[in-house]
């Protein structure tokens, strides 16, 4: 953290602006799992994902599926989900020209739904980058940039746009929360005030999962051993298809199980020893990383994962089971506890080694002890508390009977 604490401010919540969809991504991301905790003690509204670009039918190959999805979401409207965590659809339409549609409209949209879950004077916390005219509109207490993805970097959006968006951004925000030591240090000088916090780990339910010996899903049952899982989106920007067909192709004996929606063009992977299992509830993630023999994180090597603390790095590691990954900068205070490996060679080579050599899961469960989503959540409380934001006193309750 950088900055002194600032004189005391008054908010009443939280206005996130989200970079996914409540409804349909996986919710171990870093924003649904600290603000559903925040949302504890103030309420808190997320406003789906308003979308960076707009896809296409003839270059998005889930072109149907993404405005299927937008309708599905945009019918719920305002829905209170637990404790004071309330998620909300509006009517946009992203990319460039969608803004200058639909942008008119935005902001009143979202101050009724924020009135509406009890939010007069909100931290803005965005995710998902948007315009300045929007911030001011909603007229918040303070800003907070969750600088979490380099966006910028996404192939399908205007690199350059949303370079002038984050740029904007960055000068506006009272505090960025990075969750990458190497992307904060590099955008040292370009914030007011910055805190890092990385990705945390749903604990209990991973570590159990690994431990448990219980029934396999249904879908792994199917699958020969041994087994090699990707677990997450398979998705150009993150995901190398290269490396990753080199390697089942060196590993024919091998299952391949992935699990996970992707954006790759249909018939990407030839290979009959791969599986594709499509996407699968949170709840359920945690069984089917330990129904796995070996786990992999078969990265590219963009500026995006450079930017990036995968998530399911924790949670492989709460898991038990061995990994094997591709090198990046947020993996440096556990590359000891993985096989890193570049080349297809190398990779397979690594995939053989730890399926023919058990891990000891108990050390990397007490690397990652404190590493839960509670511990996340309390620093960035913390940080939230240097800016000075002062959540009101709530008054007991008097009976009409009193």
């Amino acid at each position: 953290m950088r900055g002194k604490v600032l004189r005391q401010v008054p908010f009443d919540g939280i206005v996130c602006m989200g970079g996914l969809d409540w409804w349909y991504h996986n919710r171990g991301h870093f924003d649904f799992q600290i603000l559903r905790r925040l949302a504890r003690q103030m309420p808190v509204l997320y406003v789906n994902s308003i979308g960076v670009r707009m896809p296409s039918p003839g270059g998005d190959p889930r072109f149907i599926e993404r405005v299927g999805r937008k309708l599905a979401s945009l019918k719920r409207g305002l829905v209170h989900v637990e404790n004071g965590f309330h998620v909300f659809s509006p009517v946009s339409v992203p990319g460039g020209a969608g803004r200058l549609a639909t942008g008119w409209a935005l902001a009143p949209q979202i101050r009724l739904a924020a009135r509406r879950a009890g939010l007069r004077r909100p931290l803005l916390w965005v995710h998902c980058p948007v315009d300045g005219g929007l911030i001011g509109a909603l007229r918040p207490a303070a800003v907070l940039l969750q600088r979490t993805d380099r966006f910028e970097a996404f192939p399908d959006g205007d690199p350059v746009v949303l370079g002038r968006m984050i740029a904007d951004l960055k000068a506006r925000a009272d505090l960025v929360l990075y969750c990458n030591g190497e992307l904060m240090r590099a955008e040292e000088g370009e914030v007011r005030r910055a805190a890092l916090v990385t990705h945390g780990v749903d604990l209990a339910r991973f570590v159990a999962a690994g431990l448990a010996g219980g029934p396999e899903p249904a879908a792994m049952v199917a699958l020969p051993r041994p087994r090699a899982a990707f677990i997450g989106a398979i998705d150009a920007h993150t995901f190398d298809p290269d490396l990753f067909n080199q390697v089942a192709g060196l590993l024919p004996d091998v299952t391949f199980a992935m699990i996970g929606g992707s954006t790759l063009a249909p018939g990407w992977c030839p290979h009959r020893n791969v599986h594709f299992l499509g996407r699968k509830p949170y709840d359920e993630i945690a069984t089917y990383m330990a129904a796995a023999d070996v786990l992999l994180m078969p990265w590219n090597k963009s500026e995006w994962i450079r930017a990036c603390n995968p998530v399911k790095l924790k949670e492989y590691l709460a898991v038990g089971r061995p990994v094997v990954t591709r090198d990046f900068p947020a993996l440096a205070p556990f590359r000891d506890l993985v096989s890193v490996a570049d080349g297809a060679p190398s990779f397979a080579a690594a995939i053989r080694q730890a399926l023919a050599e058990p891990t000891d899961a108990a050390i990397a469960r007490r690397r990652i002890a404190s590493e839960d989503w509670d511990e996340k959540a309390g620093e960035v409380r913390a940080a939230i508390g240097e800016l000075g934001l002062v959540l009101p006193r709530r008054e007991p309750r008097v009976s009409a009977a009193a």
